[in-house]
């Protein structure tokens, strides 16, 4: 039933396969390798239009997230008329929250279909899904990092297991170690993805947020329990699709960017801002003032008058000029011809004070 689709990806790979053998060797590890990687840019590509709508469904939960937020509040504890009644907005807005698993349900037959192409090859088996004999045994005996064949994975069974560790050159540590380091990353760069996804797109509720979190956490654990099934190009295959994931993901949003003032645009902004630690603005335990020329300390300086002009000195440093004997007299009730009036209870100028008995 699905010989058809096995079929297709066969005839991708041999397409890619026969591209890169026109100057790399056709028996190279490095060959199959690519030809695995550009496997995924071409499913991807034929799927981009999916990622659009993922992307505009996303945008759409935002637009209703401060109505749900409104019936959370009046439907208080009763979870089932609150479901009901966000269900029933959803419908009306044409929102669909399981619209963000459309570009990962096609590729689900991909997966499958390459991981049952990879493990039917071992050396000797006739032609594959068209494949000839000759590009079967190379596919089969292929190396990745000299050590590690594509079609090889953690757990082999045989008699897979003993034609492929007579291949020269190919051990059983070298296969475990390369399975191992593929699978980590793998696994970190699938939780690295979808969380990049969740920051950038804002908080969610309800459906859409269960399933945030099942992609967030429940498909790295699966792909660390289940990496041991899978043979070393499949391996590569879903390293290089969470890959081109992120790299979409931040093209899209810089070519699409949500509208300002989204939660979707103040989530990418609070994404790509880094945070300040107030901490680090304030001085070290034990640091030294800070001094300036001449050694002395830096001090907040009084206000100026306002009648008072700055000066430069000589280190570049502005203070005010104090105000003259005239402006004093000026300022202190000077009479009209010029002289000075005593202030109250002050001695007349030229008495002498009086000495005390």
């Amino acid at each position: 039933m699905l010989d058809w689709l096995y079929t297709a990806i066969s005839w991708v790979l041999e397409q890619w396969h026969a591209l890169f053998s026109t100057f790399l060797d056709p028996a190279g590890g490095i060959t199959w390798a690519l030809s695995i990687m550009f496997l995924v840019v071409t499913i991807r590509l034929l799927l981009f239009r999916l990622f659009i709508r993922q992307v505009k469904s996303q945008r759409a939960m935002q637009e209703i997230q401060p109505e749900i937020q409104k019936l959370r509040k009046q439907y208080g504890s009763d979870r089932q008329g609150f479901s009901q009644a966000v269900m029933a907005l959803q419908k009306e807005r044409g929102v669909n929250p399981l619209a963000g698993c459309l570009p990962i349900l096609p590729q689900i037959p991909v997966f499958i279909s390459l991981f049952h192409v990879l493990r039917r090859l071992k050396p000797g088996a006739a032609g594959l899904y068209g494949w000839s004999y000759e590009l079967t045994q190379q596919a089969a005996t292929a190396k990745l990092f000299g050590v590690a064949p594509i079609s090889a994975s953690l757990t082999m069974q045989e008699p897979k297991k003993s034609s492929i560790l007579a291949i020269p050159g190919v051990t059983q540590a070298g296969i475990t170690t390369v399975c191992i380091v593929l699978i980590i990353v793998m696994v970190l760069t699938s939780y690295y993805t979808q969380r990049q996804i969740m920051k950038r797109s804002g908080p969610v509720e309800g459906q859409a947020a269960m399933v945030q979190k099942l992609m967030l956490y429940g498909m790295p654990l699966g792909l660390l329990v289940s990496g041991s099934l899978f043979p070393i190009g499949v391996l590569l295959y879903w390293f290089t699709n969470n890959l081109w994931t992120l790299g979409q993901q931040f093209y899209i949003l810089k070519k699409l960017p949500p509208p300002p003032g989204s939660p979707a645009a103040l989530a990418a902004a609070a994404a790509e801002k880094a945070a300040i630690d107030p901490k680090a603005l304030a001085p070290k335990p034990g640091a030294k003032p800070v001094r300036g020329k001449g050694g002395r300390p830096v001090l907040p300086t009084a206000a100026p008058a306002a009648d008072a002009e700055p000066t430069t000195g000589s280190d570049g440093a502005t203070s005010p000029v104090a105000p003259t004997e005239s402006d004093r007299t000026q300022g202190n009730g000077a009479s009209p011809n010029g002289s000075t009036a005593p202030a109250p209870g002050a001695r007349p100028p030229g008495k002498p004070k009086r000495k005390r008995r």
